[in-house]
């Protein structure tokens, strides 16, 4: 398979959003592609109850010249809620169908966030020609992991913080860490809650999809060259569990930063070159 995907059609720089139907799911996908079709793809995975447009500061970070796809799970966003339930084995092929539809049929760099971060980690795996390298953000192994306190978990059971900005205020510093303490209202700007209708029941069945899952057994089969990006005060993901995938992919490297759990959105020209000088390496 070739080191690159062929672009779709459209101009350089011009971003475009389509619907996309893969086998038998429809999904709402954002392209901008870039300026050197010899840069290798990037592909987003968001985080839980979170559309595309969340990511935008991290996309508006990156160099041009690399071609960035992002897109909605099912219920989230703009792609519409799903029939029947998904998990993240059966939503891996998906997303690779949804890159061929694209266009994209050779490999792809991909970045997981949290939530996305597992389904990163499952496809890299899972498709593993599909994958040239792996950056993988304030994402943990799921089931078996170091937990966070269960008062954070509590919170992260509603997706009540992408519907309600007072609520995504009142929480921001508890649930992200880093600078959200300080400056929670940035999270209720970076979450869309005051220009979008959060996600009811596709944030559920997202959380459903990784329920009981881990990869902590399947760690080592990840043989892409691997970026683990993690906060100091995230308290979602605690920072001994970047400790502990660190050792276990047999080729990654660990950047711990000082900041919390949404700091590649909130802090994003600060995280963008850390992660391009990997991926252009």
């Amino acid at each position: 398979m070739s080191s690159t995907s062929s672009p779709p059609p459209a101009s350089a720089g011009q971003e475009f959003v389509r619907t996309v139907t893969s086998a038998g799911r429809t999904l709402r996908v954002s392209v901008r592609p870039g300026t050197d079709p010899s840069v290798t793809p990037l592909l987003l995975m968001n985080g839980i109850g979170a559309s595309l447009e969340v990511l935008q500061p991290f996309v508006d970070a990156l160099d041009p010249r690399r071609s960035v796809i992002r897109f909605d799970v099912p219920g989230v966003g703009g792609s519409p809620r799903p029939v029947v339930p998904y998990n993240l084995t059966t939503f891996s092929p998906v997303v690779a169908g949804m890159l061929t539809r694209l266009g994209f049929d050779g490999q792809v760099d991909v970045l997981g966030l949290s939530w996305g971060g597992g389904l990163a980690q499952h496809f890299a795996v899972q498709h593993r020609g599909r994958v040239r390298r792996l950056v993988l953000t304030a994402t943990g192994t799921g089931s078996l992991m170091v937990p966070a306190h269960p008062r954070v978990l509590a919170r992260m059971l509603t997706p009540r913080r992408h519907r309600d900005p007072d609520y995504a205020r009142s929480i921001a510093g508890e649930i992200y860490g880093g600078t959200m303490r300080t400056d929670p209202a940035r999270a209720a700007r970076v979450l869309h809650s005051e220009s979008r209708l959060g996600p009811r029941r596709g944030y559920y069945y997202q959380l459903a999809a990784s329920t009981g899952w881990s990869s902590l057994p399947f760690l080592k089969l990840i043989r892409q060259p691997t970026l683990l990006v993690m906060g100091d005060d995230d308290p979602i993901v605690p920072a001994v569990n970047a400790r502990i995938m660190a050792r276990l992919i047999p080729d990654s490297r660990l950047h711990l930063y000082e900041g919390g759990h949404i700091a590649l959105i909130t802090e994003a020209d600060r995280l963008a070159p850390v992660i391009e000088e990997f991926l252009d390496a």
